[in-house]
């Protein structure tokens, strides 16, 4: 059993082993002592708890620990650790679900792609982008539900103003009962981490707990959700409602509850692959070359091509993207035929997956989406 404590400085959780007896711990981070108290001069803690008040907290086990061992996020990727008052940092989740029936062939070149252009379009540095994926041999660097909840509390960790924080994630969406009557529609949305069949999802509630309220004055995240069910799996309280010609409304998501969804001050943003009732298409149709998430390659394309003047444009052309190739798809019966007897596969599923898929934009405060500029 290992034992997870808060640095006492900047919070990072760290994770030492059992059969030690130290009292204190050197974050590997800031580099602050934490002391550990004693056991047996305290009650035992209780496990991982969800408060009424939608606080979601981690309380350490009892602690053994003598060897330090740093935070998972402390010794990769290589170079310089991860600041934690990085003016720029990100987290990438790749899950593909490897050997199951669930497998998903294009959320690996997602992630690869998303890091490719936060780092040479965007400037984000290497060392401060945490991408957890199952090819990592690194633990804690897998997608597993403990491990995505570690690195969204690490992405918002210490924000300051000026900070531009990216939250990406390829991989399955799903739906559940909404237990706490805050969802317009019924349905919570949620995130599948690779164990989500004996840990659970991640639900939008949490998310929201974790990675928006916390964002104080002068600090912007962007999430590219490229998932099934995905359009409001913030929670953030307004969906900007667009139609095919480019009009649009901001939909007012706010829980009749009043039940606070908003920020601290600060600015979040989320681009998600497709309505709350839509499913999204993991495909080769869009790159001809190899497997992708729509949404993903439609948002990479967009900047590529030069699109990213404002939300609303970039919006446009992502849907555009994925408007125009179900269209090619669906006319060009020869084409598909041919390949499918090539190569045994057929393009149908993947016309109807993509036809019925359209990208969404929610934000904490709606906005003039034709005046304001995009930029992470």
């Amino acid at each position: 059993m290992y034992m997870l404590v808060n640095c006492s400085n900047c919070h990072t959780p760290l994770q030492l082993p059992p059969g030690a007896n130290s009292n204190s711990i050197c974050c590997a981070i800031c580099h602050a002592i934490t002391y550990i108290v004693d056991p047996r001069s305290a009650p035992p803690p209780p496990a991982l708890s969800y408060s009424s008040s939608s606080q979601y907290q981690h309380y350490p086990p009892q602690p053994h620990p003598f060897q330090v061992v740093p935070s998972p996020f402390s010794h990769a990727p290589p170079g310089p650790p991860p600041a934690v008052h990085g003016p720029k940092r990100a987290v990438i989740c790749a899950v593909s679900y490897k050997n199951t029936k669930n497998e998903l062939k294009g959320c690996i070149n997602d992630a690869m792609c998303m890091k490719y252009l936060l780092v040479n379009r965007f400037n984000f540095p290497e060392s401060s982008i945490i991408v957890l994926t199952e090819e990592e041999t690194d633990p804690y660097r897998r997608p597993t539900k403990y491990n995505m909840r570690l690195a969204l509390s690490w992405l918002v960790q210490g924000c300051q103003p000026g900070d531009s924080l990216v939250f990406h994630f390829s991989g399955h969406g799903s739906q559940q009962k909404d237990q706490n009557g805050d969802e317009l529609d019924g349905y919570d949305e949620t995130l599948c981490p690779t164990d989500f069949e004996t840990q659970g999802m991640i639900v939008d509630d949490e998310i929201n707990e974790i990675i928006v309220k916390p964002l104080s004055h002068g600090v912007k995240l962007h999430a590219i959700i490229d998932a099934c069910h995905s359009g409001t799996v913030l929670d953030l309280p307004f969906l900007c409602r667009m139609d095919r010609s480019g009009k649009y409304v901001w939909e007012d998501h706010r829980p009749r509850s009043g039940e606070w969804k908003g920020t601290s001050g600060g600015e979040a943003i989320s681009f998600s692959s497709c309505d709350d009732d839509q499913t999204s298409a993991d495909t080769s149709a869009l790159s001809k070359i190899t497997s992708t998430g729509a949404m993903t390659y439609s948002f990479i394309l967009a900047i590529e091509r030069g699109h990213a003047t404002t939300y609303g444009s970039m919006l446009n052309a992502m849907r555009s993207t994925i408007r125009d190739t179900s269209n090619e798809l669906r006319g060009g019966i020869v084409t598909s035929l041919i390949s499918m007897f090539l190569t045994g596969r057929s393009f149908s599923g993947e016309i109807t997956q993509i036809f019925l898929q359209e990208p969404q934009l929610t934000a904490n405060e709606p906005f003039d989406v034709y005046s304001k500029p995009f930029s992470l």
